[in-house]
């Protein structure tokens, strides 16, 4: 079985509502919850006039080959209907693969781990408190070291 991370967001109408239902669906369709950070308010990134979002990670269990479980998350994000009209768009929910065990996927429809992750508060304030020793297999840091070392200003509160 493999550990995999996932940040869910949402900014557009009933947001816990649509957490809520996005966790519902990856139980049922890739695997069982096994730990949940908080919930957090985020300031949107990338947008300034777009509204807040909420922010939580996952930790699944799974033996799903990554693609598979990119491809029910997709499926997932579209139930719930999300729309990816434009870069860094509100959405309903949004559902990223942050890390996929310690594998190191580089193909044109998932980068695992995710890219940019290491670089944005909203991600690594829920990760660092469900996962803060899981070391990053690509810059070999913890979750709290480059939780710690972080300079993005957004503000990220706790719900």
């Amino acid at each position: 079985m493999i550990n995999v991370f996932l940040l869910l967001g949402s900014n557009l109408g009933d947001r816990n509502a649509f957490m809520q239902q996005a966790i519902v669906h990856i139980e049922t369709d890739i695997a069982p919850v096994l730990q949940a950070s908080d919930v957090y308010e985020t300031q949107s990134w990338g947008k300034a006039n777009a509204p807040d979002y909420l922010n939580q990670v996952l930790l699944l269990q799974t033996d799903l080959p990554a693609q598979t479980v990119l491809q029910k998350i997709l499926d997932i994000e579209l139930l719930l209907g999300r729309r990816r009209e434009e870069k860094w768009g509100s959405r309903t929910i949004d559902i990223d693969i942050l890390f996929y065990g310690d594998a190191v996927i580089d193909e044109p429809n998932l980068k695992v781990p995710h890219p940019e992750m290491h670089k944005r508060r909203f991600t690594l304030e829920p990760l660092a408190q469900i996962a803060p020793d899981f070391i990053h297999p690509l810059i070999k840091k913890n979750i709290l070291t480059l939780k710690n070392e972080l300079i993005d200003g957004l503000v990220v509160k706790k719900v």
